[in-house]
């Protein structure tokens, strides 16, 4: 993971999760009969980390809040990994709702509780989780598209809508992911979802059509570049 930006970053103010347990987090999916009791005071909820990075905007900040959740597969019937995946997502659904954060959230400095009331955010990253198609849990996505103050800009490609999966239930157009095919085929896994009161100018994929002459950078990755063009009031 890594976020750049050209408005500079309060680098003393940035907070991480990579330390919060699993265990810990409100409503919990953890699958207590897999995992012994050790592990569970052990084991981390993100599989990478959970980053709050504040940026400064002119006078005003601005909350990255980036992570990219396991991929919801690669497991047994005990679907640790699909249960880990839709709690990460779940995580900052959780942490960006006064009503709901409280003191339970804990950074890796020890600072409790989520993020203030009026603060604008953005959530981003790949979430390796579709609204309707692919391995995750049904809804694991929405825990965020639908989230406190979160405007889904729904940033979408023709190069997406060409390549499209028969079958699949999610808007093809605002697919960013081209997997394996026929499964999962492609998928809409990665996101920016900024809130009130920032202003949504524009969004989009970065997925040409195949008569593009940009079209050979679609092999560059299987993951699209997602943007969002935004305006802080």
């Amino acid at each position: 993971m890594l976020v750049l930006s050209r408005f500079p970053i309060d680098t003393a103010a940035v907070r991480t999760f990579q330390q919060f347990l699993w265990k810990d987090l409100p409503g919990t999916r953890l699958p207590g009969d897999f995992y012994s009791p050790a592990e569970q005071a052990v084991l981390p909820l993100s599989s990478k980390s959970h980053w709050d990075v504040p940026v400064r905007v002119g006078d005003r900040t601005v909350h990255v809040l980036a992570s990219h959740p396991t991929p919801p597969t690669f497991d047994g019937p005990e679907d640790r990994n699909g249960r880990r995946n839709a709690d990460e997502i779940a995580f900052w659904r959780l942490y960006v709702d006064p009503a709901t954060a409280g003191d339970a959230f804990y950074d890796d400095t020890g600072r409790r509780g989520g993020l203030g009331a009026d603060e604008p955010f953005v959530i981003l990253g790949d979430q390796n989780s579709d609204p309707l198609d692919g391995d995750s849990l049904p809804g694991a996505a929405d825990q965020i598209r639908t989230a406190h103050r979160v405007i889904d800009p729904a940033p979408g490609s023709d190069g997406a809508a060409e390549a499209a999966n028969p079958g699949h239930r999610t808007d093809p157009r605002l697919d960013t992911a081209d997997f394996s095919d026929p499964t999962p085929g492609n998928l809409r896994v990665d996101y920016v979802l900024p809130s009130t009161p920032l202003e949504v100018l524009g969004s989009g994929v970065f997925w040409p059509v195949a008569a593009d002459p940009l079209a050979h950078l679609n092999d560059a990755s299987d993951h699209h570049a997602t943007w969002v063009d935004l305006r802080l009031p």
